[in-house]
């Protein structure tokens, strides 16, 4: 294999900067996957372009990349059928009836308490909660960069805390395939030192509870006030009608209507892990036991409306396919995505990343490394879990040869990457927020990086302790 050297660096920092420069995400995404295709052929641009196309659509061919964009596009058809159906509306209703959301501070407890509930997919959390948050924060003008940064907390940070759904099912595989003796023990034992996304979810609260706004998001806040929902010259990365329409004329707001098939998705995915594991929930299938889920979701969503008499089948697909072409813009940022991390596997940034900046600080520093390391890693790349699979390798050996605690190496590797992913401009869950939220992407990333590096500085110094102890 070719040592790329800092070249393998250039095409995710390319993504970065014209992803913040242009404000052009999709074209951003593409620019990297084309420049990475121009490196592996030998720096020949229309070969790489060539190449480029090839990785793009060898991404499909990888059944669990292949599900994660069918899921995406099912997400959309579930989040558009329950928005005709009158569920988040009848929720909104039930919680105003109840005058529990009176305030702007309320209105943001709910997806902050959301984001926390619905755990078992980031990007079913993040479309959920943002979904339900919109209109509330639209309503009380708090800004819907606030809302995106919430729901981007309480994603990835809240699932990777979670041993049993797609992100707990793809570690406890890492873990077994490195040897560990008992994978969901050591995944346990890591929690209480995933410091970064403890601190993420923590400081979220502070937020929310607080009003405590810093640089850009105090700026967004105050144009709330005036009733902008946007910045100047800002672009929403979805059309917030095309996947949140009004409910259809006549049908009555029903909050179960939404909570049912929220509920269904949650009690299915144990369930999809326990098949697909032959009994043993470790051993499931993390992708498809999501998308089981969201179909399971779904199906129970048209049994409530056909059971209620409130819609007919020509009128539920023609919902499900208008949400689910809704969502083909974050389809196709997921697929670019992907394959910009197949150029960054195939070029070895990951590796070059971690060669060059480990082994170079004495054992006390090793923890905060891993960690800067890994959040480096997943800024560059854009996924937390390519970073998984880089660091992990990585930091577990390195621990058993030391003979030192695995469990805290796991959650360096695991909090750097969410670090990372949390902050970069190409992660799809940091897009997928701004769509969910209906506010411009580069704002979104603006608004939300202060936090992120604040939570990160506390998972330095916490894991700067934990190391210096060992």
């Amino acid at each position: 294999m070719t040592d790329f050297g800092w070249i393998a660096l250039l095409p995710p920092l390319l993504a970065i900067a014209l992803a913040i420069i242009s404000r052009q995400v999709y074209l951003s995404l593409a620019a990297g996957v084309w420049l990475g295709g121009a490196i592996l052929e030998g720096w020949n641009p229309f070969a790489g372009l060539a190449r480029a196309i090839d990785m793009t659509v060898a991404v499909l061919a990888d059944a669990g990349s292949a599900r994660a964009i069918l899921f995406t596009l099912v997400i959309g058809s579930l989040i558009a059928t329950i928005e005709t159906a009158g569920g988040v509306r009848g929720f909104v209703h039930a919680i105003e009836r109840r005058e529990l959301i009176t305030s702007a501070r309320r209105a943001q407890l709910l997806p902050y308490i959301l984001g926390i509930l619905i755990f078992i997919e980031s990007n079913i959390t993040v479309l959920v909660a943002g979904a339900v948050g919109r209109p509330l924060f639209d309503r009380f003008r708090v800004s819907r960069e606030k809302l995106a940064y919430i729901v981007d907390s309480t994603s990835a940070a809240v699932c990777i805390m979670i041993p049993l759904n797609a992100w707990g099912a793809y570690v406890l595989s890492l873990l077994g395939g490195l040897g560990v003796a008992n994978p969901l023990a050591t995944f346990v034992r890591s929690m209480p030192f995933n410091f970064y996304a403890i601190a993420a979810i923590v400081l979220a609260g502070i937020v929310v509870s607080t009003g405590w706004n810093i640089g850009p998001m105090r700026r967004a806040e105050a144009r709330a006030r005036t009733g902008k929902v946007l910045s100047e010259g800002a672009a929403p990365m979805v059309d917030p009608d095309v996947i949140a329409p009004e409910p259809d004329p006549g049908v009555e707001p029903r909050a179960r209507n939404m909570i049912l098939p929220i509920l269904a998705m949650v009690l299915m995915m144990p369930v999809g892990l326990y098949v697909t594991g032959g009994g043993d929930l470790r051993a499931g299938s993390g992708s498809t036991s999501v998308l089981w889920a969201v179909m399971f979701g779904l199906a129970v969503a048209w049994a409530l409306l056909l059971a209620q008499g409130t819609m007919r089948v020509p009128r539920l697909m023609q919902v499900a396919l208008k949400g689910a072409g809704g969502l083909v813009p974050m389809a196709s940022v997921l697929l670019l995505a992907l394959a910009l991390a197949a150029v960054a596997e195939a070029l070895g940034t990951g590796a070059y990343v971690a060669q060059v900046v480990t082994g170079r600080l004495a054992p006390a520093a090793l923890l905060p490394l891993i960690f800067v390391v890994a959040g480096f890693t997943a800024f560059s790349t854009g996924t937390s879990w390519g970073t998984f699979a880089i660091m992990m390798p990585i930091a577990v050996p390195t621990a058993m040869t030391m003979g030192l605690p695995v469990a805290p190496f796991v959650a360096a590797s695991l909090s750097g990457g969410i670090f990372g992913d949390h902050s970069s401009p190409i992660s799809d869950t940091t897009i997928i927020s701004s769509m969910a939220s209906a506010t411009d992407h580069v704002d979104h990333v603006r608004t939300q990086l202060p936090y992120a590096l604040v939570a990160a500085a506390f998972a330095v110094l916490a894991f700067a302790v934990v190391g210096a102890s060992m």
